[in-house]
């Protein structure tokens, strides 16, 4: 097998991973840490670079459970493929720094904020964030998304688990490209990511388009981040909280709803449309007016 660099923060990736220097092996270069997290695609370890001790994450996939090569590399799996679509420096999305193929493995070598946390711990912590604090971080995920669009790249499992909060600077980072794929314009009829998250279209006529979905995951996303729980049943009926929902303002009740459009996924609002929103355009004042984070925050008491 052989490894192939790719570039890092502040470096222009290329439509495909370039070519590199060939090596079969990484693991003199890092010393490996605890089990971050595992799925049903490999496993994340937390690491170290040895050379300047960077901390990292390695995630690590049987070649077996690979289940699409990229098109424009033949020993590259495709989430490394569109990482290195979208590994350009941007800060939303969490950068791949290195990839190596081994005998057995596909090891990728991706960026880590040194104090860091999902999404959905960063929430579990709180109960629920406050609009304040959830209005700054979804505002993040959505320009992180639209990144991803601008490189041609449809994520398909946005979630809290896959976010990450860096705690020491509030940045939110878009992780896990492994049920990806490129994004286009027709219709999708394959379903890749997480089951919950799916849209109506795709559980009543199996298809959906990719941009209408993303703006149903998101909505599902906002509601977790204010009310701290899912908003379906498994009759995908939208729960009439008395907790939680009933005091969040008119606005950002609209925009969930809006988001989980069921009627028809064209009435959904476009990612531009909802950075145009007045609830999410309010978010630059209050970033404005905060000034430095301070990841220990707690959410206001609405009970």
């Amino acid at each position: 097998g052989r490894g192939c660099p790719v570039p890092g923060p502040g470096r222009p990736a290329a439509v495909s991973p370039p070519p590199g220097s060939g090596r079969t092996g990484g693991g003199a270069q890092y010393r490996l840490g605890s089990l971050l997290g595992r799925g049903g695609f490999g496993s994340v370890f937390a690491a170290t670079r040895l050379s300047d001790g960077a901390p990292v994450a390695i995630k690590r996939v049987p070649r077996n459970r690979v289940r699409h090569w990229g098109e424009l590399v033949s020993d590259a799996p495709l989430e490394i493929v569109l990482l290195a679509k979208v590994s350009t420096g941007f800060p939303g999305v969490v950068q791949l720094l290195e990839w190596l193929v081994l005998p057995n493995d596909i090891v990728m070598v991706l960026e880590r904020p040194e104090r860091c946390q999902d999404l959905q711990h960063f929430i579990r912590a709180r109960r629920f964030l406050p609009e304040e604090e959830a209005r700054g971080l979804f505002r993040q995920v959505l320009e992180a998304v639209r990144h991803c669009t601008s490189c041609g790249v449809l994520h398909r499992d946005i979630k809290p688990e896959n976010i990450l909060v860096d705690l020491a600077t509030g940045q939110a980072k878009l992780i896990d490209f492994g049920c990806g794929t490129y994004l286009q314009d027709t219709v999708y009829t394959r379903f890749a990511g997480t089951r919950s998250y799916s849209p109506p279209e795709w559980t009543h006529f199996g298809w959906y388009y990719g941009r209408p979905a993303t703006i149903w995951s998101l909505g599902i996303l906002l509601h977790q981040m204010v009310c701290g729980e899912h908003p379906f049943r498994r009759d995908r009926s939208l729960l009439q909280l008395t907790g939680s929902f009933c005091f969040l303002c008119p606005e950002c009740k609209d925009l969930i709803r809006r988001c989980l459009s069921m009627l028809d996924s064209v009435e959904r609002p476009s990612l531009e449309e909802l950075l145009c929103d007045p609830w999410i355009a309010f978010c630059a004042a209050c970033v404005a007016a905060q000034g430095s984070w301070d990841g220990n925050t707690q959410p206001l008491c609405w009970s």
